[in-house]
C-alpha cells in the first residue's frame, strides 16, 4: 500500500514539473503590442538556425569538392556573401511560420531600417562591387592596378575591400565600389611583360639616325629589358624647340618600371654627351618695344606718385 502511495506521489511530481516546464516554454516576451515572442518560438528559431548551418556546410562542401584550389578560395568568398541572405529568409520563414507578425516587425523596425539603409548604403556597394570582381575576374590575387592613380599590386580581396602594395611598400586599401565608378587598368591581364617606353627630345640639326642608333644602344644593353620584341624607336613629333623621340621596350616586370625607365635615361644622357646630341629646353625671344611718349607719361606720372 504504502509503495502504490509513494508512486502516485511521483506521478503527480512529475506531472507537475511537465506543467511548470510547459509554462515556461509557452511564457511570451512582448516587444510591442503586436509583437509577441514565446520561449518556445525562440527554440525552434534557434534550432532552424543551427540546422540551415548544418545544410550550408554540407552543401558548400558537395558543391568545392571538385573545384580547383583558386576557383574555391573564389567561391568561399561569393558563398560567404549570399550566406547571411539565405539566414536572413529562413529567419524571416521562420518567424511567420510560429505565428510571428513579420509585417509587424518591418512597421515597428522601419525607421531604423532606414537610418541603417542609409549608412549602409556605401557598404552594400563594396560589398556587390566585389562580387561582380570575383564573377567577371576582372582583378586577380598578384595583379598589377592602376586605379584613380595609384598604383599597387593586389595582395587581397576582401567582402569590402582590396588590399594592394605599392612599389614603396605601402598598403593601398581600395573601397570595392570604385571598380565601379573608376576605370580601372589591369597591367598584367593579359600577363606580365608589357611595353614601357622613355619619351626625349634633340636640338634641331642633330643627326637623326645617330640619335636612333644611340636609344637603341641605351635600352639593348640593360640587363632587365628583353631582347624579343626588339627595342624600337618612334619619331613621334617636330616639337617647337626640339625634335621629339620615344624609346619603346619591354619588360617583364612592369611593377618595377620606373627603375629600369631612370637607367635608360641616365645611359641616353652618358651617350649623348659622348656623341654631342643637346636635349634643349624650351626657348622664347623677348622683343621689348619702347615708345618715347609712354616713358615720358610714365615718368609724369612717377612724379605725380610723389
Amino acid at each position: 500500500m504504502s509503495q502504490n502511495l509513494e508512486k502516485i506521489e511521483e506521478a503527480i511530481s512529475e506531472s507537475s514539473l511537465w506543467e511548470s516546464f510547459k509554462k515556461f516554454i509557452n511564457l511570451h516576451i512582448d516587444f510591442t503590442d503586436k509583437i509577441s515572442i514565446s520561449i518556445l518560438d525562440l527554440l525552434v528559431i534557434a534550432t532552424v538556425i543551427f540546422i540551415t548551418t548544418i545544410v550550408l556546410r554540407f552543401a558548400f562542401r558537395v558543391i568545392t569538392r571538385n573545384l580547383p584550389i583558386e576557383d574555391k578560395s573564389k567561391f568561399s568568398v561569393v558563398f560567404g556573401y549570399f550566406r547571411w541572405l539565405i539566414y536572413l529568409i529562413i529567419l524571416l520563414i521562420t518567424l511567420h511560420s510560429v505565428g510571428v507578425n513579420v509585417t509587424a516587425v518591418f512597421a515597428a523596425s522601419a525607421a531604423l531600417l532606414i537610418g541603417i539603409g542609409l549608412a549602409l548604403q556605401t557598404l552594400f556597394q563594396d560589398i556587390i562591387s566585389g562580387v561582380f570582381i570575383l564573377i567577371d575576374q576582372s582583378v586577380h590575387v598578384g595583379d598589377i592596378i592602376e586605379i584613380d592613380g595609384k598604383v599597387g599590386r593586389v595582395e587581397e580581396i576582401k567582402l569590402r575591400t582590396t588590399r594592394a602594395v605599392t612599389i614603396d611598400n605601402k598598403v593601398l586599401v581600395i573601397p570595392n565600389h570604385l571598380y565601379l565608378e573608376n576605370s580601372l587598368f589591369n597591367w598584367t591581364q593579359n600577363g606580365t611583360i608589357t611595353r614601357e617606353s622613355v619619351d626625349v627630345g634633340v636640338a634641331y640639326g642633330s643627326d637623326v639616325q645617330l640619335v636612333k642608333k644611340l636609344l637603341i644602344q641605351a635600352a639593348s644593353t640593360h640587363p632587365d629589358i628583353l631582347s624579343e620584341p626588339e627595342p624600337t624607336v618612334v619619331f613621334t613629333d617636330f616639337g617647337d624647340s626640339s625634335l621629339n623621340f620615344k624609346i619603346v621596350f619591354t619588360i617583364n616586370d612592369s611593377f618595377k618600371a620606373a627603375f629600369p625607365k631612370s637607367d635608360i635615361r641616365f645611359e641616353i644622357d652618358k651617350l649623348f654627351r659622348e656623341n654631342n646630341i643637346t636635349i634643349p629646353f624650351p626657348q622664347r625671344d623677348i622683343h621689348i618695344i619702347q615708345k618715347p611718349n609712354q616713358n615720358i607719361q610714365f615718368k609724369n606720372n612717377s612724379e605725380n606718385s610723389k
